[in-house]
């Protein structure tokens, strides 16, 4: 069998649960943050919809350079509305599937790296990479993401199992 025919079902079931989350995303407390160090929820919820692009990134570039030397900061987009959040999560998860479902297995075992300022900061094959930032990154985030639902009482929906506010589905 394949890497991707392996990671694939995998994917698939991590963007579902994450849609749900997102989903939930409340326009109107979208500037709001838990701590004053925290992220706001509008910004936190931009992160994890805009995490597959990772993914694509890993199976389409040579390497990531999230701060290129010479090159102005990446701008970061603005939470507008949870229709748009959507829409941006969509485009990524299509797009990271697309290249996920065409990858090889030779170049899933190729290197790939994540750098900072010219820097290497993680280097592993493209399959493990994948799986850390794709998954693992987006799946600490919708962690988080779950907890400011739960604190601004927006019922949490089932994600591995049953939730205090909904069963499992």
């Amino acid at each position: 069998m394949a890497i991707a025919d392996v990671l694939l079902p995998e994917f698939d079931h991590e963007m579902s649960i994450t849609r749900k989350l997102l989903a939930r995303v409340p326009e109107a407390q979208a500037d709001w943050r838990p701590h004053p160090r925290s992220q706001s929820f509008g910004e936190m919820a931009l992160h994890v919809a805009g995490i597959p692009g990772y993914a694509t990134a890993v199976l389409t570039q040579a390497d990531l350079d999230v701060n290129p030397p010479g090159a102005a900061p990446a701008a970061r987009p603005a939470f507008e509305s949870t229709a748009g959040l959507l829409e941006l999560f969509d485009a990524n998860v299509a797009q990271a599937r697309a290249a996920l479902a065409a990858a090889s297995d030779e170049q899933l075992k190729e290197p790939w790296a994540l750098k900072n300022g010219g820097h290497t900061i993680i280097s592993r094959p493209r399959a493990a990479m994948l799986r850390a930032l794709a998954l693992s990154h987006m799946i600490h985030h919708r962690g988080q993401l779950s907890v400011y639902l739960r604190l601004q009482d927006i019922p949490v929906p089932s994600i591995y199992g049953p939730s205090a506010d909904e069963p499992v589905g």
